[in-house]
This record gives C-alpha cells, sequence and structure tokens, in this order.
C-alpha cells in the first residue's frame, strides 16, 4: 500500500483491495449515501454491504453512464434521493464509477447542505489519476465542465487489482491523463509510457501521475496559477470531446498532439513526433478525423481559460516545463491542423 496527501484535505491510498476503515472514522455519521453506476453497481453493493455491516444506514443511487451523468437533471435526482434519505451535513457521499460519477458525486457534495463529505472509490485509471483528484467538479451545460465547485473529497482509494482488470480501452483511456501528468511535471512517467506503453506497472503509473497532481494542488488548490498546468491538451480536448463520440481519455489524446504542435510553433519545441508516437503505442487517436471544425471552433469559444485578451493554452517549453499564455488565431490553426481539423 502507498499513501499519498493531496494538500491538507485528501488521503489517496494506493492498493490492491479494499481498505480496512471505507470512510474516514467519525463519531456524527450515521449515513452514506453511495453515487454509482451501472458497469459497477457489484462494487457499490459490496461497499454498502460492508458500510451497513459497521452500522451505518446506506442509500445506494444509480447514476447514468459516463458524460449522461454530468448533467444539472441527474444532479437534482440526486437532490432528490438525498432528501428523501435525510443525509445530513454530517454523513458523507461515497462516489464509485469512473470520472464522470466522481466528478458529479464531488458536485453533489459540494452543493448539498452547503458541503458534505465526500469521498471516492474511482473504478477506472482515468479517474483514478486525474477526475477523483484535486476537488474540482462539475457538470456539462452547453460546455464541458461550466457548472462546478472546487470540493474535495476526505478519501480516494485506489484498487490497483480492479484497475488491472479494466478492458484495455479504459486502460488506454486513463493512460492519455497520466501521460499529461508526465509532460506536464514527471519526465521519468515519460520515458515509462514511452517505453512500456500499456504493458507499464499499473501501480508505478497511478503513482506517478497521481504524485505530479497532488504536487500542484497543494500550490495552487483554486487554479489561479500552475493548476491550470494539468489542463494540457484539454483546450482543444475538451471541444473535440464535446464535438464527437470520442472518449475524454481519445479526446485529452487528440488535444495533446494539438497543443505540442502549437507548442513547437510558439516555444520551439520540437515534442510532437514524440509525443504522437507515445500515444500510438498506448493505443490513443492522434487526429480528429471526420469532426466538423466549425463546431470545434464555436466550443473553443467558450473555454474557461478565455480571457479578455484571447484563449490561453498550456504549452511546453521542455517536458515539466509547461507555461499558461496567450495564444493568436494563426497558432491555433496550427495546432488544429496538426490533428486534422
Amino acid at each position: 500500500m502507498e499513501e499519498l496527501r493531496v494538500g491538507d484535505h485528501t488521503k489517496v491510498l494506493i492498493q490492491a483491495g479494499l481498505p480496512e476503515e471505507l470512510v474516514p472514522p467519525r463519531m456524527d455519521r450515521s449515513r452514506v449515501a453511495i453515487l454509482t453506476q451501472p458497469a459497477v453497481t457489484e462494487r457499490a453493493m459490496t461497499l454498502a454491504r460492508l458500510l451497513d455491516e459497521q452500522g451505518l444506514l446506506v442509500e445506494v443511487v444509480g447514476l447514468p453512464d459516463r458524460e449522461e451523468a454530468k448533467t444539472l437533471d441527474v444532479a437534482v435526482s440526486v437532490y432528490e434521493a438525498l432528501a428523501s434519505f435525510g443525509l445530513s451535513r454530517h454523513d458523507t457521499i461515497v462516489g464509485v464509477g469512473g470520472g464522470a460519477a466522481t466528478d458529479l458525486a464531488g458536485y453533489v457534495a459540494g452543493t448539498w447542505l452547503r458541503g458534505v463529505e465526500v469521498v471516492h472509490y474511482p473504478t477506472t485509471l482515468l479517474a483514478s489519476v486525474d477526475a477523483s483528484l484535486g476537488g474540482k467538479t462539475g457538470v456539462n451545460l452547453a460546455g464541458k465542465n461550466l457548472v462546478g465547485v472546487f470540493w474535495h473529497p476526505t478519501l480516494v482509494v485506489v484498487d490497483t487489482d480492479l484497475l488491472a482488470n479494466l478492458p484495455g480501452s479504459l486502460i488506454a483511456e486513463g493512460m492519455a491523463e497520466a501521460y499529461k501528468a508526465g509532460l506536464v511535471g514527471d519526465p521519468d512517467l515519460c520515458d515509462l509510457l514511452g517505453s512500456q506503453g500499456l504493458s507499464a506497472p499499473m501501480a508505478e503509473v497511478v503513482r506517478h501521475a497521481a504524485g505530479v497532481k497532488a504536487r500542484i494542488v497543494e500550490v495552487d488548490e483554486r487554479e489561479s496559477d500552475v493548476r491550470a498546468y494539468l489542463n494540457f491538451g484539454h483546450t482543444v480536448g475538451h471541444a473535440v470531446e464535446f464535438a464527437s463520440s470520442l472518449s475524454h481519455g481519445e479526446s485529452v489524446a487528440v488535444g495533446m498532439v494539438a497543443a505540442s504542435a502549437v507548442s513547437e510553433r510558439v516555444m520551439g519545441f520540437d515534442v510532437v513526433s514524440s509525443v504522437v508516437a507515445t500515444l500510438q503505442k498506448l493505443g490513443l487517436p492522434t487526429r480528429a478525423d471526420g469532426i466538423d471544425p466549425a463546431r470545434v471552433a464555436d466550443l473553443l469559444r467558450l473555454d474557461k481559460k478565455r480571457d479578455r485578451e484571447g484563449l490561453r493554452m498550456v504549452l511546453l517549453r521542455g517536458v515539466a516545463d509547461p507555461v499558461l499564455m496567450h495564444v493568436g488565431r494563426e497558432d491555433i490553426a496550427a495546432g488544429l491542423e496538426a490533428v486534422g481539423l
């Protein structure tokens, strides 16, 4: 077992199997609401049984799969379930599932009764190395994650046995976020993924990637400065995701190629070929062929990093040397051209 801390807020356990303490010990807790998705209902029910055996009242609330879970309508349905259950501000919400489930669980926890405890049991690699960590929550409205709050989990449990048995597509999707973490903060992780690809040891990948996020969030919790570096590849990636049927990880992979092309143009860092090679080794797309360029352009105009001076992108001056800066239309066009848009 390995233990990380994300600031003063979150303990992260990386281990094989479930911990003895399923939620942080508290004398005033009487109820736990588990929010979960269809594919991982068995895991949620196991947690519910174990918590029930510890004398807690447990309610399991179902969510739709993937991004369908991240809507205000779904949040309202969960609020209604919590009201019927009688969840108080001394109680706990547990998110079980992928990144969409942990995003929605965190958003609901941060807004229910102005904030109740949330614990995450991520069941995908993507959620384990990124979405469940750092306290950024949100739902989609007109664009990706445009409604949300910062609300940190007290505990995140990453079960490496569970992750090792995921379908290959879900492992590849999570590797996109892990590789992003390496590019902005861990050259050793880049080397590991570049050399071993999908065969890289799961516990080592999680430890490196989660460690990058933990270090950055500890310095900048509210994304006023360096935390924005974790958005490398997400500017174009989020737009591609919303405009297509690609998954989040696949879209971020495409976005990283675009951001690498802009980095070459603006910063002079020759990185596109190595990024493309690693992503291909991880089984991820590097182009956005067949996606409507006009729709992507419209979505880029809604990006949260846009201000009065224009669009800001995370670029690389080198591996583990990111910078957030404004980019011009021609720079953006070059990034989009690199991925076929």
